[in-house]
C-alpha cells in the first residue's frame, strides 16, 4: 500500500504529461507546415552560408520575409513595370550607389529586405526627388517627420537628402510602425498615410463591426496603390529575366566610404580632389544646399571607395584655399548692394548665391555666401573637358607624389553589342558618369561612335 501511494503520484504526472503532449505538439507541427508553405512562397529565411550571394540583387532575394500580396492591383503593378522596363533599369542603375549600405543596414537589423525596394516606389531612388507635399530624399520625409528623427534641415544641408541619416531614419520608423501594427502591410500603410491616419481607418472598421485588415481598410488611392507597387518592384527583383528587365550589376560591398571633414570646402574643390564627375560628387552628397560645405559641422562626404585613397592624396599635395566662398554676417540695416561693393562683387552674382529676389533690398541678417575670386583653382585633370582640348593643350608635369597622366579622359568605339552596363563594368565607372560626360539622354549607343570614357589616358 505504501508502494502504491508513492508510485500514484508518479503516474499521474506522467499521463497528465502525455495528455499535455499529446495535443500541443500536434497543433504546433499542423501550423508549422502551414507557415512554412505560405513562406515558401516568399522567401526563406536560412542562408546558405557556403553558397554566399552573387551580388547585392541576390542578397535582397535571399532575405524577403514579408508574405507576398496576390492581389489584382499587385498583378497590375507588376504588368506596368514589366512594360517599362527601361525605368526599372534607370531605377536600379541609382539604386547601385546605395544598395549595399542599405541592405547591410537592414540586415543588422533582422528587418525584411524588401525594404531595400522600397525608396523604388518613394523616390525611384532619386536623392534629390521632392514631392508635392514637399517629402524629400530617397525615403520622402515630410519636414516634419524628418525633424522628428532628428533629420537636420537648415540653410546650408537637408539630412533628408542625405543618404546614411536618412536610411537609419526610415528604417527607426518602420521599425517603430511594425511594432506599433504588428503586421507589414499596415506598417507600410502608415509609412505612406501616416500612423495616425491608419489607426482611425481601423478603427472606423471595428466600430462597424468590420475586419480591420490591410485590405478591408477604406485608403487613399496613393495608400491603395502603395504596397502593390512595393509588390510589382519585388515581383520584378526575384525574377528579372522572366520580365525582361536587366539590373545592373551591383558587386555585394561597398560602393561608398565616409570622410569626416572639419574645414570648409567647395563641392566642385572636393569632387576635383576625389577626380570625379562633380554630378557623381553630388548624387552621393545630395544633402548639401550651397556650393560649399562648413567644416564647422563636422560633416561626412561620401566618396567611392575607389576614390578615397586619390582624395586623402591630392587633399595632402594641394596647397590652395579649399573654398573660395566667403561667409558673411550682415549687419542689421545693411543693403544687399553696399554689401556687394564691399566685397567687389555684383549685386545680381551675390543675390543668385543666396536665392534672394530682388525685391528684398535690406538683408536680413542671416548668414551670406560671397563669391571669391578664382574659383575651381584646383590644378587636376577635369572630367569635364570637352573633346579634343586636352591633345591640343600644352602638357605639364604631374606632381613627383601622383603618376603622370595626359588626360583623366579616354574614348571607347562602340561596338555592336556594347551597352551602358557592360562599358561601366569594364571601365570601372558608373551609368550615370558616362551619361553625364556623353550628354545622352538615354541608354541607346550609336555603332561607330565614340564614348569618352572616365579614367586615365589610356584609349580603349
Amino acid at each position: 500500500m505504501t508502494l502504491l501511494r508513492l508510485l500514484l503520484p508518479l503516474v499521474l504526472a506522467m499521463l497528465a504529461g502525455c495528455a499535455g503532449t499529446t495535443h500541443q505538439p500536434v497543433q504546433a507541427v499542423a501550423t508549422t507546415k502551414q507557415q512554412s508553405s505560405d513562406l515558401a512562397k516568399d522567401t526563406s529565411r536560412t542562408v546558405d552560408l557556403t553558397n554566399p550571394p552573387v551580388d547585392a540583387w541576390d542578397r535582397i532575394r535571399r532575405g524577403f520575409a514579408i508574405p507576398n500580396l496576390n492581389t489584382e492591383l499587385a498583378q497590375e503593378w507588376t504588368d506596368y513595370y514589366a512594360a517599362h522596363p527601361e525605368s526599372v533599369q534607370r531605377m536600379a542603375e541609382r539604386a547601385g550607389k546605395y544598395l549595399y549600405f542599405i541592405v547591410d543596414e537592414i540586415n543588422r537589423r533582422g528587418l525584411p529586405t524588401e525594404l531595400a525596394l522600397l525608396p523604388f516606389v518613394e523616390s525611384a531612388y532619386n536623392p534629390t526627388a521632392l514631392s508635392r507635399s514637399q517629402a524629400s530624399g530617397l525615403w520622402q520625409f515630410v519636414p516634419t517627420t524628418g525633424q522628428y528623427f532628428n533629420l537636420k534641415q537648415d540653410w546650408w544641408r537637408d539630412e533628408r537628402r542625405d543618404p546614411i541619416a536618412s536610411t537609419y531614419a526610415a528604417l527607426d520608423y518602420l521599425e517603430k510602425l511594425f511594432e506599433m501594427q504588428g503586421d507589414w502591410y499596415l506598417a507600410l500603410a502608415s509609412y505612406n498615410w501616416g500612423e495616425g491616419s491608419v489607426q482611425r481607418a481601423m478603427a472606423r472598421n471595428e466600430a462597424a463591426n468590420l475586419s480591420s485588415d490591410y485590405l478591408s481598410l477604406d485608403m487613399p488611392e496613393e495608400t491603395r496603390n502603395y504596397v502593390p507597387k512595393l509588390q510589382a518592384i519585388k515581383n520584378i527583383i526575384a525574377n528579372p529575366r522572366k520580365y525582361a528587365v536587366v539590373l545592373p550589376p551591383v558587386e555585394n560591398s561597398p560602393y561608398f566610404a565616409m570622410v569626416r571633414k572639419d574645414r570648409d570646402i567647395d563641392l566642385e574643390v572636393a569632387a576635383r580632389l576625389a577626380e570625379m564627375p562633380l554630378e557623381d560628387f553630388k548624387a552621393l552628397n545630395p544633402s548639401f544646399n550651397r556650393p560649399m560645405i562648413r567644416g564647422e559641422h563636422q560633416p561626412t562626404l561620401l566618396l567611392p571607395t575607389d576614390r578615397v585613397d586619390t582624395f586623402n592624396a591630392n587633399l595632402l599635395a594641394y596647397k590652395g584655399d579649399l573654398s573660395s566662398w566667403k561667409v558673411y554676417k550682415p549687419r542689421r540695416g545693411e543693403s544687399y548692394a553696399s554689401i556687394a561693393k564691399r566685397f567687389g562683387v555684383s549685386e545680381a552674382e551675390l543675390r543668385r548665391a543666396n536665392d534672394i529676389s530682388g525685391r528684398r533690398k535690406v538683408a536680413s541678417g542671416s548668414t551670406l555666401l560671397v563669391p571669391g575670386s578664382g574659383q575651381g583653382g584646383v590644378q587636376l585633370a577635369s572630367l569635364e573637358t570637352p573633346p579634343g582640348a586636352l591633345e591640343s593643350a600644352p602638357s605639364r608635369t604631374a606632381p613627383a607624389t601622383r603618376n603622370s597622366r595626359r588626360a583623366n579622359v579616354r574614348t571607347h568605339k562602340v561596338q555592336s553589342g556594347d551597352t551602358l552596363f557592360g562599358l561601366a563594368r569594364r571601365y570601372g565607372t558608373s551609368v550615370d558618369a558616362l551619361r553625364a560626360l556623353n550628354n545622352l539622354k538615354s541608354s541607346n549607343l550609336k555603332i561607330g561612335s565614340q564614348l569618352r570614357v572616365p579614367g586615365t589616358g589610356t584609349r580603349g
